[in-house]
């Protein structure tokens, strides 16, 4: 079997190959914005371009849940479409540059669906494709790579309808679309039950915190009292700096809010040796300590396990358990409950916006305590085995998208073939 030179590269001899223009006619979207949408009932369902760039999958079950309703109230124009299976939908306005990005939709029957916001809608015209076939390549590199050139805007990219024309489907034959179709949904059906099982994992795991950081369930063979205090009697409390540091694009980590609520601390800004060295005179995070969000989303807390070598900024507050490790985590781990949540908004700074709350303020968010430091340990014991349990699973989650990337690489591209 030969391959020939595309504009996506080398494809197999006997695939086709057609322009946007030649494959699709663009239907009508509305404009309806997400306060004319609702997720109870309406008479049309509304796909929204955030929900396709960060929602949806390649592939859109038109019976999920989390498909809006357009409100009732709301007057539809009528030359507006309803959707058909088969139908893609382009999200065409993001943030970067995951705009272009496309769901198909199926299972369009039982309600009809429309197109929303920003987003362009098209049904094909020409070419014999197989079910989901058009949501995976349309979503692969391969199709996506083709409208970068066309990216335009500064702080919100977007893509014109004019500048799809061009870009090129690849089309093998129906049999093949269907083998490759097969592979990638059998993948993705395993990477879907993992995310239900690591969802119903955080579910169990947060309810068991909320019970046993808050004394309403206790541990077998403790019966001890717990004492009430403020984290300013348990722990020093520091801010990071009030000073937006010179970033270069390697060095020292620079941790900011979104990487505590993220809890992500390997996508992170980076700052000079010399100037972390400066920010990091008086004090720095070290293992052990409780890194804390106090501006935006306050009152989150992260556990610092590993050995770091970073500074922060001063939407994150530092708290060092002088050694206290156990207690540490253990104060971590309370920072999930809904009980912390609300104290640390009480302390927080009246009409600020956003929320923020000052250092003495953290001092005086109140926490009850086990007094028997052996409660403490078992208490972090249970919750970590189980944050372990999660963390495992996520790996696999990654393992198994990676798999599919590499699939679609291999697949999409008729390297690997599968007649």
């Amino acid at each position: 079997m030969g391959m020939k030179k595309t504009q996506v590269g080398m494809i197999p001899e006997e695939w086709g190959v057609q322009s946007f223009s030649e494959t699709f006619r663009i239907l009508n979207n509305n404009t309806f914005s997400r306060a004319e949408l609702n997720y109870d009932s309406g008479q049309f369902k509304n796909i929204h371009y955030g929900d396709v760039l960060i929602l949806f999958p390649e592939v859109l079950d038109c019976t999920r849940e989390d498909v809006p309703f357009i409100n009732d109230e709301v007057r539809i124009s009528g030359s507006a479409q309803p959707l058909q299976d088969g139908d893609i939908v382009m999200a065409d306005t993001a943030e970067d540059e995951t705009v272009g990005k496309v769901t198909e939709v199926i299972n369009t029957g039982g309600k009809a669906v429309m197109a929303g916001l920003h987003t362009i809608p098209c049904r094909v015209k020409s070419g014999e494709f197989a079910s989901k076939w058009l949501g995976y390549y349309m979503n692969s590199h391969f199709y996506h790579d083709q409208l970068l050139p066309y990216i335009h805007g500064t702080k919100v990219s977007s893509v014109s309808k004019g500048s799809l024309k061009e870009t090129v489907i690849i089309i093998p034959s129906i049999k093949e679309q269907e083998k490759i179709v097969d592979a990638l949904s059998d993948v993705d059906a395993l990477i879907k039950n993992l995310q239900k099982l690591i969802s119903k994992k955080k579910d169990i795991r947060q309810g068991l915190i909320q019970r046993l950081m808050t004394g309403s369930a206790r541990l077998q063979g403790f019966c001890g009292v717990w004492e009430k205090t403020t984290l300013g009697h348990i722990c020093d409390i520091k801010d990071g700096t009030h000073q937006t540091p010179h970033y270069v694009d390697g060095g020292i980590p620079f941790y900011s809010v979104e990487t505590v609520t993220n809890d992500d601390f390997s996508h992170v800004k980076y700052i000079t040796f010399e100037e972390h060295e400066r920010l990091t005179a008086s004090y720095k995070i070290e293992k052990g300590d409780v890194l804390m969000t106090r501006i935006g989303s306050i009152g989150k807390g992260k556990y610092v396990d590993w050995e770091p070598n970073a500074s922060f900024y001063v939407s994150l507050a530092l708290l060092k358990f002088r050694g206290n490790k156990s207690l540490a985590r253990f104060i971590a781990h309370m920072t999930e409950t809904e009980e912390f949540r609300r104290e640390a908004e009480l302390h927080s700074l009246q009409f600020a916006i956003p929320m923020k709350i000052n250092l003495g303020q953290i001092s005086d968010i109140n926490v009850t305590i086990p007094t028997d430091k052996r409660e403490i340990e078992a208490i972090n014991a249970v919750l970590d085995d189980g944050a372990i349990e999660i963390k495992k699973l996520e790996q696999k989650l990654k393992k198994y998208e990676r798999l599919k990337q590499g699939m679609m690489e291999e697949l999409l591209t008729g390297k690997v073939r599968l007649i």
